[in-house]
């Protein structure tokens, strides 16, 4: 039977919602155009500049085993002290060069949404550089990611973290009080712990190889790296056979490198760095779309703005997240309403747009990792039924409910 709590939540509590009335082009007309120019200039620079704190980091990565192995350190630290202090210095290379490779990956998802400059040919040459070292298909997730922006928060049309349903977790459609939800989500935190981990690190490469977290009505077998894919038409074909062979490359100047200089060098050095975007990546978008405030819509309740306005701002990480990671957790509101504006204005046009929308701009200040912890707990389903939906919690709570005149009668 439900717990106590469950029997004392009730929908009719909850605060309510109604979706934003204006239009794109009311939204669009409040900020200045100034914060819609690109800078090709100033891009560069950035990229520049990032690529420069890799090769630094590199570089300095290389005197850490030299270094902790010289006989008068070790002496002086002694052996254990010696190898604890190593593996702190690789600790701390990973850390700051995932950062780094992280920052690299954001200016390739600009060039993908053609922020980064008014000429396509750099968009896409730089795109496609950054996004393949990173292991990411360039033109292949360029297509999908921008059917992502197209559709945000439509449960019939959105590419990715398309909420389960009660029915697609075979929750009884019954009253809440007569679920036995710890027989449903009865899981221990280590074990969520467990699952949580697992997503960081894989989500992003099982999303492009098994569309998992992806829509649901597609195919089976769909997938980033097939032509014939349903993600793409016919017309995108040659690009997506482009995006597999700047792969094809990157699995063999990988073997080859660790056929040179051993697998345990090229994990060190590129391999651990690598997990961590993926980790970074996972981590910040799942928390841009995920949280219990924000709503999904179907059918006729969706447009383009709302599903914009249907993700959150974050401090991520303070300082390193803004400097490393180019604002693109702290701004990326502005982002989903205007994918082409580029993301070093993204600081002053969300204060016009905060301004206008008012109270459907959400921002969250509370730590990130405690809020995936939360997020990943409360964020579990939405219902079958209604056009504006809420996730629900291990115990079927919602955080909000629309207003009367969107509910299901």
């Amino acid at each position: 039977m439900g717990s106590a709590a469950s029997e004392k939540h009730s929908d009719e509590n909850l605060p309510i919602y109604r979706p934003m009335p204006w239009t794109l082009k009311e939204i669009r007309a409040s900020i200045p155009s100034k914060y819609f120019v690109k800078d090709t200039r100033k891009g560069l620079l950035y990229l520049s500049r990032d690529i420069l704190m890799a090769v630094v980091a590199w570089s300095l990565a290389t005197t850490i085993d030299p270094y902790f192995k010289t006989k008068e350190l070790r002496f002086f630290l002694t052996p254990i002290g010696a190898e604890i202090c190593r593996w702190m210095s690789w600790s701390i290379y990973w850390w700051f060069q995932g950062l780094i490779f992280t920052g690299i990956w954001v200016i390739g998802h600009e060039c993908g949404h053609g922020a980064f400059s008014d000429y396509r040919i750099i968009n896409d040459a730089i795109g496609f550089i950054t996004h393949t070292y990173l292991w990411t298909p360039y033109f292949s997730w360029k297509i999908s990611h921008h059917r992502h922006h197209s559709n945000h928060a439509s449960m019939e049309r959105d590419e990715v973290y398309v909420p389960k349903t009660r029915e697609d977790l075979g929750i009884p459609d019954k009253h809440d009080e007569d679920i036995d939800w710890d027989e449903i989500f009865g899981d221990t935190p280590v074990y969520t712990l467990f699952v949580l981990i697992r997503q960081q690190l894989l989500a992003f490469p099982a999303y492009l190889l098994f569309n998992v977290s992806g829509q649901k009505s597609y195919p089976k077998w769909t997938n980033h790296f097939d032509p014939k894919s349903i993600l793409f038409n016919e017309a995108q074909r040659n690009v997506v056979i482009v995006s597999n062979i700047g792969i094809a490359f990157m699995v063999f100047c990988v073997s080859k490198a660790s056929s040179l200089y051993g697998v345990s060098e090229v994990v060190k050095y590129y391999g651990i760095p690598w997990l961590s975007v993926s980790h970074w990546f996972i981590m910040i978008t799942y928390l841009h779309h995920t949280d219990p405030i924000l709503p999904h819509y179907r059918g006729k309740e969706w447009n383009f703005q709302r599903g914009a306005a249907a993700t959150v701002d974050r401090n991520f990480l303070g300082w390193q997240g803004r400097f490393f990671l180019h604002d693109v957790a702290h701004y990326h509101v502005i982002h989903h309403f205007f994918p082409k504006m580029p993301f070093y204005h993204g600081p002053e046009a969300t204060q016009y747009l905060k301004t206008f929308i008012g109270d459907h701009y959400a921002y969250s200040d509370k730590p990130v990792f405690q809020a995936l912890w939360e997020s990943y707990n409360k964020c579990q389903f939405v219902d079958n039924d209604g056009d504006i939906l809420f996730y629900r919690d291990k115990k079927g709570r919602a955080a909000r409910r629309p207003a009367e005149e969107y509910r299901v009668q």
